[in-house]
């Protein structure tokens, strides 16, 4: 009788492992995280700092330090290599950050109508054979992968460049969420190739910088960032799409304003930053008394900021951004707690009016295309990569569309179970070899030399 019930509690244990395994796991790497990198940070909104005045010290000159002086800093130039002292995001206020500033500027300045178009021809090239159950991050990368190239050399990408570009980017990627290591032959790949086409970019690249800094700096801001965040972001935006139906029958027929409400609705409930440092270079007064001391490392946590103010916080709702229209959350989105490319005062996204554009013409050609069905789970970081079932959009649904939503549902719980745990071990080797390679602190340690990786 002992031995029936033992083997009955077993049982009872193993499936109800997605219920309450990741959950743990999660938990765990957060300290593992904490006990690695110590208690580097004050946070933002916390106990110094609260909510009412996020964006005032967001946007305070003292705010401005990107690397230098922060331990967390080893982490992202982990992730971020080769070449992350030449990233546009993590560079030092000064001459170099303004010739990339500039050239970024440059490359990203597009027409409108330019852009739209060149975004219904990435959709054509990319998506025509695409149905079925697809994962969107992996359906999004190869489309904005041609994007990006566009935008730097000014012609259609070839096959063999889409692959490299996919390539770093999903290594890149892979690696932040902790559900791979580095393979930096796949990234060291993508740099020989872009040294080589240099001559062939549309416009000036930064002044001043060797022809490798070129290459990496293209590398980091158009191959890495604009690949990653754009493929991210469109699939956080159709996995809405996916499972609410409703708002996916009237964006395909409200027109674009609509669906303008729709993507900032998803960036506020999945904003692409989930915590940003910066290290002040000054001190930053407070009240009479209060200061952040100069050398201080802020964490400014875009999920919670944007979730402040907003009635039931955790619910998607475009009509937030109705102003057209009564709604309780009206004034508080005017009021600054929805900041998804930054703030103006302190180097916002260089891309944030080109991104919604194209955001919203991918989205226009998609849903003009297929009809998107999910039932896995969507969660700001996405480690799944966003299961969803691509059906012709007026093509009949067949008998098994409900059953191939049921499986979409079971493997998902499934795969999150064996996912937490290679995110604990992985990403838990990348923190500690992060912070044994510190390789933004012998950066600077070594007069801005740049080191291996």
């Amino acid at each position: 009788m002992l031995t029936l019930v033992a083997g009955a509690l077993a049982v009872i244990a193993v499936l109800s492992l997605p219920w309450w395994l990741p959950g743990r796991v999660v938990a765990l790497r957060v300290r593992v995280f904490n006990r690695v990198n110590g208690d580097e940070g004050i946070p933002v909104p916390g106990d110094l700092v609260g909510v009412e005045r996020f964006r005032e010290v967001y946007s305070h000159p003292a705010a401005g330090g990107r690397s230098k002086g922060a331990a967390l800093s080893d982490l992202f130039w982990y992730w971020l290599a080769p070449g992350p002292e030449l990233h546009q995001e993590h560079l030092e206020a000064g001459e170099r950050y303004d010739a990339v500033a500039r050239a970024t500027r440059g490359i990203l300045s597009l027409p409108r109508t330019e852009a739209e178009e060149l975004t219904r021809r990435c959709v054509a090239r990319t998506l025509r054979d695409a149905r079925g159950l697809v994962r969107l991050r992996d359906l999004m990368m190869p489309l904005w992968a041609e994007f990006s190239y566009e935008l730097v050399f000014g012609r259609r990408c070839p096959w063999a460049a889409r692959d490299l570009i996919i390539g770093n980017a999903n290594d890149v990627v892979t690696a932040l969420k902790g559900c791979g290591l580095r393979h930096m032959d796949r990234r060291d790949r993508l740099t020989a190739y872009l040294m080589d086409q240099l001559p062939r970019v549309r416009r000036p690249l930064p002044e001043g910088l060797s022809a490798r800094e070129q290459a990496l700096y293209l590398q980091g801001a158009f191959f890495n960032t604009a690949v990653v965040q754009l493929s991210e972001a469109m699939a956080h935006l159709l996995m809405v799409l996916a499972q609410h139906p409703d708002v996916q029958a009237r964006a395909l027929t409200s027109g674009p304003r609509y669906l303008d409400q729709v993507i900032s609705e998803t960036l506020r409930l999945y904003p692409l930053f989930g915590v940003a440092h910066r290290v002040t270079t000054g001190d930053i007064p407070l009240d009479e008394q209060t200061a952040i001391p100069a050398g201080s490392v802020l964490c400014f946590n875009y999920p919670e900021f944007h979730r402040a103010g907003f009635t039931d916080p955790g619910r998607f709702d475009p009509g937030r951004f109705d102003h057209e229209r009564s709604h309780p959350d009206h004034a508080s989105a005017r009021e600054l707690n929805h900041i998804p490319f930054g703030v103006a005062a302190n180097r916002p996204c260089p891309a944030w009016r080109l991104a919604p554009i194209a955001m919203r013409v991918a989205a226009e050609e998609i849903l003009r295309l297929y009809a998107l069905d999910s039932t896995a789970a969507h969660t700001r970081s996405l480690p799944n990569r966003g299961p969803c079932l691509l059906t012709p959009r007026y093509a009949p649904r067949s008998a098994t569309h409900r059953a191939l939503l049921l499986f979409v549902r079971f493997r998902d719980r499934w795969e999150d179970v064996w996912r937490s745990l290679v995110q604990l071990v992985l990403g838990s080797y990348m923190v500690w070899d992060a912070r044994r390679q510190r390789l933004c602190e012998r950066y600077f340690a070594e007069d801005g030399q740049p080191v291996s990786h």
